[in-house]
């Protein structure tokens, strides 16, 4: 029997074709699973997944109607054989077995409970979701821990689930979880097979109730607890508090910070990880002012000691006075605690995404400064004006304590600020520009402060000073003073006029390039994994930041001569130098420091031009031909490159309606080039071979490669800027379900990845490979072939235009007897 004629056939009688071979009655009573992977049911929704040799179970179904589990005699929990489904034969065959084994689908004879008496006689008496939930309540506790693993090997199945959870048994397993009866391996059970039931987002996390909710808090407090139980506890309360502010509320005020500070210190990196998740689930979930409390309170406990690098105690630094748990005891007695960013242990994606996710809402604390103008009427702000001129001049009235006029003193206020660089003599009109509004004056006041030797160390002697007096004032100075840093209101006071690199409206620039590169006020990326260590290294990352920045500006100013016309070029230059640094991730401030100031104006230049020859399309035309002469050759090369990535695999984030993505899927191409064979794996589990993916999708059936806004799984979740992202790494390949149309959904890990997939896609379906990577790759791979056959003509000039042909002889008559021999 062909493929197609058995997969016409109704579900219910292809089940009655294999239970008549197994010699089982009643057949609407069993159903068909997957053996590999979570051994989902097989439906009529998904029947169209099973290929030819598919390896499936027989076992009961979910949901058996007409019959309750009072007609049933004792539950047999054994499960049964594998069966292989043969496509050519149409039927069920069993594997090394000829019958069915005593004991699975035997009836019982109990006389209370006669199957002859029922209107419906089965012999299955153990529907599998009945069974399970019965064998919860009312089993021993042996028996409950096995009927929990059972349950959670088979609750990631969608069809399984329902059945489950309509029949009350996310209220059974709440039961478990609040007695607490058993802290080990059943409430671990209890809570993974809890998890997995409301990932699928049939009930709201919004029903649980207040006492269950309690009483995981209390897990999460509690000091001897089983290393298994709490990250499971602190997972489901990251959930709650994502998914329900009113929930969200009570976690945040029955889990102390410092109790998650704890946990952030253990070597346990699942607990970590986990501890990390709440944490950012809750700073989401707090107002601004509240967010601004707790970063507050969590920098002052020393967080960023116990994420960037590893503290000892008793050397000042106080750890949390919360009652740390039993497994801490060690790391106590020996003075060191776990550290996050430089474990011994490689940093895991999700932890990298939570620690994203808490640098953007720190920096996302200097939004308010950065989207409010200065009030020219608020005396504080005033007052912070005059602390900044009075840190670089000394006013020539105050320097000689006579009594001037009104008019005078303002007249030499004026000429200082703009000295200073603010390009109106009242500086109020300069900060009212938003962004950066009084973010800049934070960042200029805290260069004044913190860097004075960089700012103004000598600038005492400069109140009232022309620029070419100058030269004599440095001559009268003391020897230690000169050599000092180089000073940026010294420097810049000492040059022309036209040369002068403006203080304050570099600054201000700055600022706004500072937090267009680093997204301050962009609201948070649910994938993004994109954070610098740097920023947990030390206090006031931001100005520290900008006080490296100011610093390289005024260099970059320097090495370039420029001038205020100059200014803009100067701000592209610097803004190609912060990026290009910031893209290596530095670990620490000074390494930061040391890299910027190692990619210099001529180094940048250099750089550009190596970029632009390698992207110049603007060529001789010989060397235009040869290069279209070697298109199609290269572009095969590609296109074996991107089938033979596809054939190593990938593994891909799965994005949830909570868009979490704890959940990790592998997907890769056959060696044949036929199939693509994918399935769920485990974080930080090896590649899996190509037998143990379970779900499969042959080439041949796919239709279209959707990317971006297309995507089925992003198109619903709008067009914020927090879907960008999304919308950027998303594909999906649409296939044949039956008579519906379905989809493979992806999530690419980044953008060459998507390039790659992509790539590879439309190889296959026979389209043409448009992506940036696939145009990199071709001009890298024909500058590198062209270069390769002109080598021999190296410094001889290509003319633009071919030498002629010269026109062909009068007479063809004319050949070479090589069997003469010349005299």
């Amino acid at each position: 029997m062909s493929d197609l004629h058995l997969q016409a056939k109704p579900l219910a009688a292809v089940l009655k074709e294999v239970c008549d071979a197994w010699s089982l009655d009643h057949s609407e009573c069993y159903a068909l699973q997957f053996a590999d992977g979570h051994r989902r049911y097989i439906t009529e929704n998904n029947r169209a997944e099973i290929k030819n040799g598919s390896i499936l179970c027989l076992s009961t179904a979910p949901v058996m109607p007409f019959l309750t589990l009072h007609s049933f005699p004792a539950l047999d929990y054994a499960p049964l054989p594998p069966t292989f489904l043969s496509a050519h034969s149409g039927r069920a065959q069993p594997q090394l077995r000829s019958a069915p084994p005593s004991g699975h689908l035997s009836p019982h004879t109990s006389s209370s409970c006669c199957p002859a008496s029922l209107t419906f006689p089965t012999p299955a008496q153990d529907l599998e979701a009945e069974r399970l939930l019965h064998g919860l309540q009312n089993g021993s506790r042996e028996r409950r821990r096995e009927t929990l693993h059972h349950l959670v090997l088979l609750a990631p199945d969608v069809t399984f689930a329902q059945e489950v959870i309509s029949r009350d048994g996310l209220q059974r397993l709440g039961t478990i979880i609040e007695d607490g009866d058993d802290l080990g391996e059943v409430l671990t059970l209890a809570l993974r097979a809890f998890l997995e039931l409301m990932e699928h987002g049939m009930v709201s996390w919004e029903t649980l109730s207040i006492p269950f909710v309690r009483k995981v808090v209390g897990y999460v407090n509690m000091n001897l607890m089983d290393a298994s139980v709490q990250p499971l506890a602190l997972r489901l309360l990251e959930s709650v508090t994502l998914s329900s502010p009113a929930l969200g509320q009570l976690v945040k005020s029955e889990v102390p910070l410092d109790r998650l500070l704890v946990h952030l210190q253990v070597m346990n990196q699942q607990l970590q990880t986990k501890a990390m998740a709440l944490l950012t689930a809750l700073l989401q979930g707090a107002s601004p002012t509240e967010r601004k409390h707790m970063l507050d309170y969590l920098w002052q406990r020393n967080l960023r000691q116990f994420i960037y690098k590893v503290g000892r105690t008793g050397l000042g630094r106080p750890l949390p006075t919360f009652p740390p748990p039993v497994s801490l005891h060690s790391h106590l007695r020996t003075g060191r605690l776990q550290n996050i960013i430089h474990s011994a242990t490689p940093l895991g994606d999700e932890m990298a995404h939570h620690l994203y996710v808490l640098q953007a809402l720190t920096l996302g604390l200097l939004e308010p400064r950065m989207r409010t103008p200065l009030d020219p009427y608020s005396q504080e702000q005033r007052e912070q004006l005059q602390a900044l001129r009075q840190a670089a001049f000394q006013s020539e009235g105050e320097s000689l304590g006579s009594g001037l006029s009104a008019d005078r003193r303002r007249s030499l206020c004026a000429r200082e600020f703009r000295k200073l660089g603010f390009s109106n003599s009242n500086p109020a009109q300069d900060l009212e520009r938003v962004p950066p509004g009084l973010l800049a004056l934070d960042n200029m006041l805290y260069f004044s402060r913190h860097a004075p030797s960089a700012y103004s160390r000598v600038s005492t002697w400069l109140g009232g000073v022309g620029d070419g007096r100058v030269p004599q004032i440095l001559a009268l100075l003391p020897s230690h003073l000169l050599f000092l840093p180089p000073q940026f209101v010294l420097e810049n006071s000492s040059r022309e006029d036209k040369h002068e690199c403006p203080f304050a409206r570099s600054s201000i620039q700055l600022t706004v390039l500072l937090c267009e590169l680093l997204r301050v006020g962009e609201p948070c990326s649910e994938t993004a994994q994109d954070f610098s260590p740097m920023f947990f290294g030390q206090d006031q990352s931001f100005h520290e930041l900008f006080c490296v920045s100011i610093q390289l500006l005024n260099k970059t100013w320097k090495e370039m001569r420029a001038t205020q016309e100059d200014f803009d070029k100067v701000m592209q230059v610097v803004r190609e130098q912060l990026a290009r640094t910031l893209a290596l991730k530095p670990s620490s401030l000074e390494l930061f420091r040391t890299k910027v100031n190692a990619l210099p104006y001529g180094e940048v230049l250099r750089l550009r031009q190596t970029e632009r020859l390698h992207q110049e399309g603007t060529l001789a035309p010989p060397i235009l031909e040869l290069r279209e002469k070697l298109k199609p050759e290269l572009m095969g090369l590609i296109r074996q490159q991107r089938l033979l990535r596809l054939c190593e695999g990938t593994l891909f984030r799965k994005i949830s309606s909570r868009r979490r993505q704890d959940k990790l899927w592998f997907c890769c191409l056959s060696p044949n080039h036929k199939v693509l064979q994918y399935g769920d794996m485990e974080e930080g589990a090896s590649p899996p071979t190509l037998d143990s993916l379970p779900e499969q999708l042959p080439v041949a059936d796919i239709k279209a490669l959707l990317t971006g806004k297309d995507c089925p799984h992003v198109r619903e979740k709008g067009s914020g800027k927090q879907n960008k992202d999304l919308y950027e790494l998303a594909f999906s390949v649409s296939y044949d379900h039956g008579e519906a149309e379905a989809y493979l959904n992806f999530i690419a890990p980044s953008k060459r990845e998507f390039h790659l997939w992509t790539d590879g896609l439309s190889a296959l379906l026979g389209s043409p490979m448009g992506s940036e990577q696939t145009r990199l790759d071709l001009e890298q791979l024909l500058t590198m072939e062209t270069k390769l056959r002109l080598l021999e003509l190296e410094n001889v000039p290509i003319p633009e235009q071919p030498p002629p042909i010269p026109p062909p002889p009068t007479n063809f008559n004319f050949c070479y007897d090589c069997s003469i021999a010349e005299p």
